[in-house]
C-alpha cells in the first residue's frame, strides 16, 4: 500500500533524477501554492466558498510531476456545494472509540477527494485541547493523546488506502484560536514529548504523507519556521519522509527562516516563496541544497501516490447513499448518554402521543463551525425533523421562545419534553479577524471565552420547565464538554450529541426512542467546576502548557470528576469479570469477560489503563493504553483482550534526551471508564 514509508522510499532514486533535471525556478515552483490571495478573498466573500475546488500547488508538466491538489476537512471534503457527505465532527467520532469505523470514514473521504479531482486530504486534525474551551476542539478526537493518535492514524490509513495523500495538522501546540497567530506556547520538555507530540508520531508511523505546520509560536519561534520542530523532531527523530506545508496565508512570515528550517511548501498563496525564494538562493541566504531536499520530498510523495493508481471515482460517489449511511452509523455510535434517571429513556412510542421540543437548535441544521472545516452537504436532518420522522404517529410541538408560562403549559400537556441546547458556529470555531481578511463577514466563533456552560436563558428554561414533566431530556450540541452542574438535576436524562453530521437529527431521534442503543463514550472528563481545568487566557501573546490536563490533572489532584473519561450509559447493563493481565514478548495484555446482563442488545467500550504508583518520577496516576468495542446480545458473554507495546509505557528523560523504561511493578486496569469503580485492577513487572 502506498501509505507505507517502505513503498514511498522506492521512489527516491526516481525523484532525485527529476530534481536533477529541474531549474532552480522549477524546484521553487514545486514549493509554492498557486492560488492568488485575491482569488481566496473573493471566495471568502463571494458566491463560492473557501476550497470550493481543490487548491493546487507546484507540479511540473514537462517532467510529469502532478500538482498537489488540496482538499480540506475533517468533517468531510470541503469542496463543492450541496454535494459532500457531512460526517459528524471528529469529537463525536472520537466518542465511538472505533478505529475500524474511522478507517472506513477515511475510505469514504478519500474517495470523495478523488471524485472532486483532489489528491490530498488535510482533514486529520489531532491537536490536544489543553482546555476544552478551544474553539476548534470539535475538529480533534478528545483530550487524551493516546486515543487521539489511534483515531488519527486510522483516518490516515483509510484516506491513503484510496491513494490520496493524508495531511496531518496542526503541528504543533495549536490549542488556542483567538490568539493562534500571535501566541507563544511554552512547556517543559517532558510535556512536549509525552503529551503534545506522540499522536503526530503515531500518524507518521502509519504512513502520513504530509504535515501542516501551525500558526502559533513554540518557544519563541513560529512553528512554520521552527528548525527544532520541523527538522530535528519531525524529519530526523520521527523519520518523517513526506513533505511539510504551511498553514494557509499566514503560516510563513519570513522567506529565509522558513526555507532554511524545514518548510517544504507554502500554501495556498505564494507570498514568501516563489520569486523571493529564488532570489534568496541566488544571494546565498538559502542554500540550494535546502531547495533540493524540499523538491525531493514533494516529488517522491506525489509520484508514489500517483504511480499505478487504480483508484478511480467519479462524482457519483460524492454524497452517495453508502457514505450518507456511514455518516448516520457514525452518529449512532458516538452520541453519548450521560444521564438517565429512572430510565426515562428510551421513550415509549405508545406513551408518546405528544412531544414538546424546546430550543432554537432543535430546528437548525447545525453541523459545526463555519471555518475551513465547513462542509456543504445536500441536506441536514435537524433534531426536530428527526423526532418528527421517527415518532411519526406522535404530535410534535416545537417552541423556541422564552415565555416561561407558555413553555410550562406545553410541557405539562406533553408526554415527553426534549430540550436541544448548546452551541453553533457563532459560539465556537475557527477565528479570523476582519483585519486579516478585509471584507470577510462570516461570523467565526473563536474560543469559548466566557463559560463552558449553556447560555443563561437556556439554563433558566431548563430549570423552570424541566421539573414540570418528569419525562424530560436535554440534547446537548457542541464541540467539547458542556458544564451541566447548574441544571442537570432539573431533568431526567441528558444526551451529548456533539455536532452529529448531516444525519445527526435522525440518529438523535433513534436513540431517544430506543431504535438504537447508545454506545458513545466521553472522550474527555467533565469536572464539577471549571476552575479544576487548566486556565487559559484566550487572548494572549504567551501561554504555558502544564504536564497535566483533563482526567490526568483531576486524578493527580485527587479531584473526582462529575463524569470520568470514557464514560457513557446504555439502555442495557454490562458486567466485567475474570480479568487476566500478562506480559508477552514486547506487549502488555489485559483481558476480561464482558457480559450483557440487561434486556437489550448493546455495545460496551472496554478500556485498558496503566498506573505508575511505584514510579521514581512525577507521572500520572494512570493513562489510557488501549480500548476495544464489543457488541453483545442480551445474556451473551465474550472475552475481550487488549494489548499495548511496552514502548508506549516509556517516559522522556530530558537530561538524556531519550525515552526510558522504568523497571518496576506497574498497575494495570481494565474496565468501562477511567473511574476506579468501573475498573478491575492487577499488576505486572518490567
Amino acid at each position: 500500500m502506498k501509505a507505507t514509508k517502505k513503498y514511498r522510499l522506492k521512489y527516491t532514486d526516481k525523484a532525485k533524477k527529476i530534481v536533477d533535471e529541474l531549474s532552480l525556478e522549477e524546484k521553487v515552483h514545486l514549493m509554492s501554492g498557486t492560488v492568488s490571495l485575491q482569488e481566496l478573498l473573493e471566495h471568502a466573500i463571494g458566491a463560492n466558498h473557501y476550497n470550493y475546488y481543490p487548491y493546487p500547488a507546484g507540479g511540473n508538466e514537462r517532467l510529469g510531476v502532478p500538482q498537489m491538489k488540496f482538499c480540506d476537512g475533517p468533517r468531510g471534503v470541503v469542496c463543492g456545494t450541496g454535494k459532500s457527505t457531512c460526517f459528524p465532527v471528529p469529537m463525536l467520532r472520537g466518542a465511538t472509540f472505533d478505529v475500524e469505523l474511522e478507517e472506513r470514514v477515511g475510505n469514504a473521504m478519500g474517495k470523495e477527494v478523488k471524485a472532486f479531482g483532489g489528491n490530498l486530504f488535510a482533514g486529520i486534525c489531532i491537536n490536544v485541547p489543553y482546555n476544552p474551551g478551544w474553539g476548534r476542539s470539535q475538529e480533534t478526537y478528545g483530550e487524551e493523546s493516546f486515543h487521539i493518535g489511534q483515531m488519527g492514524a486510522a483516518l490516515v490509513r483509510g484516506v491513503q488506502a484510496e491513494n490520496v495523500m493524508a495531511c496531518v495538522k496542526h503541528y504543533a501546540f495549536n490549542s488556542m484560536e483567538i490568539s493562534r497567530f500571535k501566541v507563544n506556547i511554552t512547556c517543559e520538555k517532558r510535556t512536549e514529548r509525552e503529551v503534545f507530540l506522540p499522536h503526530f508520531k503515531e500518524c507518521i508511523d502509519n504512513g502520513a504523507a504530509s504535515i501542516m505546520s501551525a500558526y502559533n509560536k513554540y518557544n519563541g519561534s513560529y512553528c512554520g519556521h521552527s528548525d527544532y520542530l520541523l527538522n530535528k523532531v519531525l524529519k530526523e527523530e520521527c523519520d518523517f519522509d513526506g513533505f511539510v506545508m504551511s498553514d494557509f496565508i499566514w503560516g510563513i512570515k519570513n522567506t529565509e527562516e522558513a526555507a532554511n528550517n524545514g518548510q517544504d511548501m507554502e500554501m495556498c498563496c505564494t507570498q514568501f516563496y516563489g520569486e523571493k525564494l529564488v532570489q534568496a538562493v541566488k544571494e546565498g541566504k538559502v542554500p540550494e541544497e535546502k531547495i533540493n531536499q524540499a523538491a525531493l520530498r514533494i516529488i517522491r510523495t506525489i509520484i508514489s501516490f500517483g504511480d499505478e493508481d487504480d483508484k478511480i471515482y467519479d462524482e457519483s460517489v460524492i454524497g452517495c447513499k453508502e457514505h450518507v449511511g456511514l455518516a448516520l452509523e457514525t452518529a449512532r455510535k458516538g452520541i453519548t448518554l450521560i444521564r438517565n434517571k429512572n430510565r426515562v429513556l428510551p421513550m415509549n412510542r405508545e406513551d408518546a402521543a405528544r412531544i414538546a421540543v424546546f430550543g432554537k437548535l432543535a430546528n437548525k441544521g447545525n453541523v459545526g463551525d463555519y471555518g475551513s472545516s465547513r462542509v456543504f452537504p445536500q441536506y441536514v436532518t435537524t433534531p426536530l425533523q428527526g423526532i418528527a420522522t421517527v415518532a411519526e404517529k406522535s404530535e410534535v410541538i416545537f417552541y423556541d421562545n422564552t415565555d416561561m408560562e407558555y413553555a410550562k403549559k406545553l410541557a405539562a400537556g406533553a408526554d415527553y419534553t426534549v430540550f436541544v441546547d448548546g452551541y453553533d458556529h457563532n459560539d465556537e470555531g475557527e477565528y479570523i479577524s476582519e483585519e486579516q481578511l478585509d471584507g470577510y463577514t462570516n461570523a467565526m466563533g473563536g474560543d469559548r471565552k466566557d463559560s463552558l456552560g449553556l447560555r443563561k436563558e437556556e439554563i433558566k428554561l431548563i430549570q423552570e420547565v424541566g421539573p414540570v414533566n418528569k419525562n424530560s431530556c436535554v440534547v446537548l450540541i457542541g464541540g467539547n464538554l458542556i458544564m451541566t452542574e447548574e441544571w442537570k438535576d432539573y431533568v431526567s436524562s441528558i444526551l451529548m450529541a456533539y455536532y452529529p453530521g448531516m444525519e445527526g437529527g435522525r440518529a438523535i431521534a433513534e436513540i431517544l426512542f430506543g431504535d438504537i442503543n447508545p454506545s458513545g463514550k466521553l472522550p474527555y472528563a467533565v469536572p464539577f467546576k471549571e476552575s479544576d481545568l487548566p486556565q487559559v487566557n484566550w487572548n494572549s501573546e504567551t501561554q504555558y502548557y502544564d504536564y497535566y490536563h483533563g482526567y490526568r490533572k483531576l486524578e493527580k489532584n485527587g479531584i473526582k470528576p462529575y463524569l470520568p473519561y470514557g464514560f457513557g450509559l446504555s439502555y442495557t447493563n454490562f458486567s466485567i469479570s475474570d480479568a487476566v493481565f500478562s506480559v508477552e514478548e514486547n506487549l502488555i495484555k489485559a483481558s476480561c469477560k464482558v457480559k450483557n446482563t440487561g434486556a437489550f442488545m448493546g455495545t460496551e467500550v472496554i478500556q485498558m489503563y496503566v498506573g505508575f504508583k511505584n514510579s521514581g518520577i512525577d507521572r500520572p496516576v494512570k493513562i489510557l493504553r488501549g480500548f476495544k468495542r464489543v457488541e453483545l446480545e442480551s445474556g451473551n458473554e465474550k472475552e475481550v483482550a487488549i494489548t499495548c507495546p511496552i514502548d508506549k509505557l516509556k517516559w522522556y528523560n530530558p537530561k538524556t534526551e531519550s525515552w526510558e523504561l522504568e523497571h518496576m511493578e506497574y498497575e494495570i486496569y481494565i474496565g468501562t471508564s477511567s473511574d476506579d469503580n468501573d475498573l478491575l485492577e492487577g499488576s505486572f513487572k518490567l
